[in-house]
């Protein structure tokens, strides 16, 4: 019969959070590669499977964090994944569905008055081009320079026959000319300057009788049109800035809805195929991933004799990169959700099944890893929220930004560019101040090609293995600390972890012993 192969996790239609990032940091560094099993090498591997339907399993996560943070000082711990699912016939299931649904009520209708202000800003961002485009037409007309100045009074007065003078009907400017024989009139009327130059002009005095008159009407608006397109330029201005102060309150209120509605809708992380989820019983499968990071402070252990003394004249970023020891905790949680009050508040008991992984990591293989994890879909419960059409809203924050500007600070602005918040910051995290955001291009992180990583020199390698024997020792310590505490039974002494990490890195040949 042939050889029977083991199903990967992939084939049962599971994702584990660690196993993926495990798959990244060996595409990072094939130290952390078995090539000939294809499978990841951690530093240090090691499990933990604890099974108490009596005992709640937060205290046990909690433990576990609280203890990497304050005991063995990884004070830069964050959660990677945060995921659950729950069998469609518990009780826990049709209560955090009726919470989501609150949630996406609650959000859809405040989504619904930032849609109508998102169109109203729209609109007015409209209507302050279009006075921006009248508003040019007086300036050129008070422009020094000649041509300028020609080219807005004829604007001007183009606009002030199609938009005044032919409301008189038969009796403007426009119908004289072409239908009642007055064919010097729309001419001449375009030539004068001032009533004075009706007088200078060639005309015969039936046409000067028509012209004076509408030539004077025409100043006259020209005055009270400006300042009346100004006041109502400011009065716009004014409603555009109200209209984006509500669209971030809107959005600071539909954020949190947006966000807990995601987060309870879980997710099938399992892909429906796990034989621990079973539609008809009252269980749920939850899983916790954190990463806990503490750097080598290179100067210290030299000094302290845990390297070789050589290395207190090393500096850091020339002779060598930073390095970090790096623990990753995975845990997976099969419960049986118990309602513990009438607020609907619920103890897990179950099986705990906990990985405690080591590795050691330099600066830029922790920002690859941060890139990888950024395009993987370990943690994405906002992904979805963000990802609503912003493209369309990022094309109106030039405009936002221009026309909220104070006129006192024009002037000053084209020397020196001011930064105005963006208003849709609260509801899509993605957009910030681009005074921030030209800070941050100066500290994020630069992009890494994993296919042409910088491999270790001669003393970054000696910090790596130093590095590698600390996060052992302390995904160690933490399990067997963690068996102690819940009376579990420990392995007496320890384990040697610079005689681990020989044999790791030397293993013997048994065929030959």
């Amino acid at each position: 019969m042939p050889e029977e192969k083991p199903t990967s996790e992939e084939e049962k239609g599971e994702v584990n959070a660690i196993s993926d990032i495990a798959k990244y940091i060996g595409k990072i560094n094939p130290r952390y590669f078995d090539k000939y099993n294809s499978a990841p090498r951690p530093v240090f591997q090691t499990k933990l499977i604890y099974d108490s339907t009596s005992e709640g399993l937060e205290p046990i996560y909690f433990w576990i964090l609280d203890f990497m943070r304050d005991a063995r000082g990884y004070k830069n711990t964050e959660k990677i994944a945060d995921n659950f699912v729950a069998s469609p016939g518990s009780g826990y299931f049709a209560e955090l569905g009726a919470r989501a649904t609150r949630m996406q009520d609650e959000s859809m209708k405040i989504l619904g008055s930032v849609n109508t202000v998102i169109k109203s800003i729209i609109n007015i961002i409209y209507d302050l081009k279009e006075f921006e485009i009248r508003l040019s037409h007086y300036n050129a007309a008070k422009s020094k320079n000649k041509a300028e100045k020609e080219a807005g009074v004829l604007a001007l007065k183009q606009i002030w026959m199609d938009n005044v003078d032919v409301k008189r009907g038969r009796g403007s400017i426009n119908m004289l000319t072409y239908e009642l024989s007055f064919s010097t009139l729309r001419d001449a009327f375009m030539i004068a300057k001032s009533l004075e130059d009706v007088d200078k002009i060639d005309l015969n005095d039936r046409v000067k009788r028509i012209l004076k008159p509408r030539l004077a009407e025409f100043f006259e608006w020209w005055n009270r049109s400006e300042a009346e397109l100004k006041k109502r330029f400011a009065i716009e201005k004014t409603y555009l800035k109200s209209q984006v102060s509500s669209l971030k309150i809107y959005s600071r209120w539909a954020k949190p809805y947006l966000r807990a509605a995601e987060q309870l809708s879980g997710r099938d992380f399992l892909a429906g195929k796990s034989p621990d989820i079973v539609n008809t019983f009252n269980t749920m499968v939850l899983e916790l991933a954190v990463i806990g990071k503490k750097g080598i402070t290179v100067k210290d252990e030299a000094y302290n004799k845990n390297l070789p003394e050589a290395f207190l004249k090393l500096k850091a970023g020339k002779n060598y990169r930073n390095y970090y020891k790096c623990v990753l905790i995975d845990l997976r949680f099969r419960t049986i959700p118990r309602r513990v009050s009438e607020q609907g508040h619920y103890a897990f008991g179950g099986r705990a099944d906990i990985d405690f992984i080591a590795y050691a990591l330099n600066e830029d293989e922790l920002a690859a890893l941060s890139q990888e994890m950024d395009k993987s879909d370990i943690d994405s419960a906002l992904k979805l929220v963000e990802g609503v059409t912003t493209e369309s809203l990022d094309q109106l924050k030039d405009d936002i930004e221009k026309y909220m500007k104070d006129e006192s600070t024009l002037d000053k602005e084209k020397k020196e560019k001011t930064e105005i918040e963006n208003p849709f910051v609260a509801l899509f995290s993605f957009a910030k101040k681009k005074s921030e955001e030209s800070k941050e291009k100066k500290s994020e992180p630069k992009k890494i090609d994993i296919k042409n990583m910088k491999k270790d020199n001669f003393y970054e390698g000696v910090i790596r293995k130093f590095a590698e024997a600390q996060a052992a020792e302390d995904a160690f310590k933490i399990m067997d600390t963690l068996k102690k505490a819940y009376g579990m039974a420990s392995i007496p002494g320890g384990i040697d972890f610079v005689d681990y990490m020989q044999e790791r890195d030397n293993p013997r040949d048994v065929k030959n012993e």
